[in-house]
């Protein structure tokens, strides 16, 4: 489903990613790993179309995508879950659902905030409240739950345990499976290397821009050996 093939990206005149490519497909965890300034928050941002690629290819279902700007990406059923959330403060927790499917028709919002009320249903309690009246936890739900409005494919997940309780991260993983199961592609960075492991099918780690070790999530479990020569865990 999506193939990137040798990416290289950054801004203006400096590189942060170098020569990137992988491949993943539906029903899956891509887990991004790296250190601090290993590159990948610049993938996932050249992925969603904030990041213009000086070289290389995007494809998706065999269509390249390269040129997209973000919201041409949509269209491609990719959206993105920044970092740090960015939920729309002022806005109710329905609104911000709606903000989320602007793209979709009346039915298929309609749908899709029902579903997002049953993986969520603390979203649903709180669908009058301000947004920026929520915990962290409960934003970085609403900001997983107004990506998935867009009716994506490929979901981009940057950073998804950031500053949240043990117990938000929890059921945050929980609803990373069952969109897994939903058939979504899940392209995942995150801090907690041991919880991106627990859930990921396929693993790559970025080392200063640049692909370090790359193949499938039980070899990586498996040899701790492959994370520590990386990230000095």
């Amino acid at each position: 489903m999506l193939k990137i093939s040798n990416i290289q990206c950054g801004y203006e005149d400096i590189v942060a990613v170098h020569d990137l490519s992988f491949e993943a497909a539906a029903g899956e965890v891509f887990a991004l790993i790296g250190a601090n300034g290993a590159g990948k928050t610049t993938t996932i941002m050249a992925l969603a179309g904030h990041v213009a690629p000086m070289r290389g290819s995007i494809l998706v279902e065999g269509q390249d995508i390269s040129e997209e700007k973000a919201q041409g990406r949509l269209s491609h059923g990719i959206a993105l879950v920044p970092e740090g959330r960015r939920v729309f403060p002022d806005l109710s927790v329905e609104n911000n659902l709606t903000v989320g499917g602007h793209t979709v028709g009346r039915e298929a919002l309609r749908s899709n905030r029902e579903n997002a009320y049953q993986i969520f249903p603390r979203l649903a309690e709180r669908r009058t409240q301000l947004a920026g009246s929520l915990s962290g936890g409960e934003q970085q739900m609403l900001a997983i739950a107004r990506a998935m409005m867009a009716s994506p494919k490929i979901l981009l997940v940057d950073e998804l345990s950031l500053g949240l309780m043990p117990k938000m991260v929890d059921e945050c993983y929980q609803v990373v499976d069952t969109l897994k199961q939903q058939g979504l592609l899940i392209v995942l960075v995150e801090q907690s290397t041991q919880r991106a492991l627990e859930v990921a099918d396929q693993v790559a780690v970025l080392e200063s821009g640049r692909l370090a070790w790359y193949g499938d999530g039980e070899s990586a479990r498996r040899d701790s050996s492959i994370v520590s020569a990386y990230l000095g865990a």
